[in-house]
């Protein structure tokens, strides 16, 4: 009985042993089993903070950039603004000296139609007659003379060195010493008063001091009023009398009013005309216009050609006609020259 008492006691010892065996066991399992989600829950935390680092520090990053874009654009922006000021500033000047410029090259032209006969006081004088005048800038180099004493009526198509401000200077000092042939020293002959104004000319760029080449070419025509009588010279410009369907040129002299190296005495033509003969008188600028459909120089002889074709119409009809053509002929291209161009029908 001793014996079975001490082996129910051995028994319960051993399944004591065994349960607690199997608990620590099993606690010893649950405790590997915690400390691993503990530790995944751990790394888990930690990659959280770090997302939320990353988070943090991306949004700090892209604010601040945020603010270097802003920073930087609000600064282009001030310097725009501050150019488009100087802009807008030295627009305004450059405008207000432009108008200056124009102002007083308005006031040139007034000064220079001056000098020009009206085109009515021509009329009276020589009622069978025409007048082109195209300047091609405001003022112009080119310029026509006409003037009328006791017993002599003077035409001219004159044609000086250059165009715009420069020529228009010019043509005052020619146009004058023209005026003053006449008026003042009473010359009556085509090639003496152009003898006289090449004269005038050079005493007057003289002054200067400075080697001045300017100058003026011209066709000059002079009638006498008792008898009606033509004479005529020209400066490098002919005069074309249109007779019959064809054209008369009298040859210039190929010589400017101003400096040549050898320069002669200017011839006078007398021009033995007849009734409905067209006298014409004319600068460069027609002909040396560029234009068609090849962008090509109109040309003499294609002038004289239009001339004929239309020389039995009106002087008035002629002048409505060739400045139609000349700018057809033009088209969209720049007017190359300023164009003087004058007709009179006997």
């Amino acid at each position: 009985m001793k014996d079975s008492i001490n082996n129910e006691t051995t028994r319960k010892s051993a399944v004591k042993k065994q349960l607690q065996y199997e608990y620590e066991k099993k606690t010893a399992a649950d405790s590997v089993l915690n400390m691993e989600k503990a530790k995944l829950e751990e790394v888990k935390y930690e990659q959280e903070i770090s997302k939320q680092k990353m988070y943090t520090y991306s949004g700090i990053f892209g604010f601040a950039l945020m603010l270097l874009v802003a920073g930087v654009s609000f600064n282009a922006y001030r310097q725009k603004q501050k150019a488009n000021t100087v802009i807008a500033l030295q627009k305004n000047i450059v405008e207000e000296k432009q108008k200056e410029i124009l102002d007083s090259i308005t006031y040139a032209q007034r000064i220079q139609s001056a000098i020009l006969a009206k085109e009515g006081d021509i009329k009276k004088h020589l009622p069978e007659s025409f007048l082109l005048y195209k300047p091609k800038d405001i003022v112009a180099g080119d310029f026509y003379f006409f003037e009328t004493t006791a017993t002599h009526l003077f035409y001219a198509a004159a044609d000086c060195t250059g165009h715009g401000v420069p020529g228009a200077l010019v043509s005052v000092v020619c146009s004058n010493a023209l005026s003053r042939c006449v008026k003042e020293f009473n010359l009556t002959d085509p090639g003496k008063i152009l003898d006289q104004a090449r004269t005038l000319v050079l005493e007057t760029f003289n002054k200067s001091g400075q080697d001045l080449k300017d100058g003026m070419d011209i066709s000059l025509l002079s009638k006498e009023m008792s008898t009606g009588k033509y004479s005529w010279a020209g400066a490098n410009n002919s005069l074309w009398i249109i007779r019959d369907n064809a054209v008369i040129e009298f040859k210039s002299n190929k010589q400017p009013i101003g400096f040549s190296e050898n320069p002669m005495p200017f011839t006078t033509h007398t021009i033995e005309t007849e009734k409905k003969d067209i006298l014409l008188l004319y600068t460069d600028g027609y002909a040396d216009q560029f234009g068609g459909d090849k962008g090509k120089k109109f040309k003499y002889k294609q002038l004289q050609q239009k001339l004929v074709s239309i020389s039995d119409k009106s002087l008035q009809e002629q002048k409505e006609i060739i400045e139609q053509n000349f700018n057809e002929w033009k088209g969209n291209l720049e007017q190359v020259d300023d164009v003087c161009i004058i007709g009179v029908r006997i």
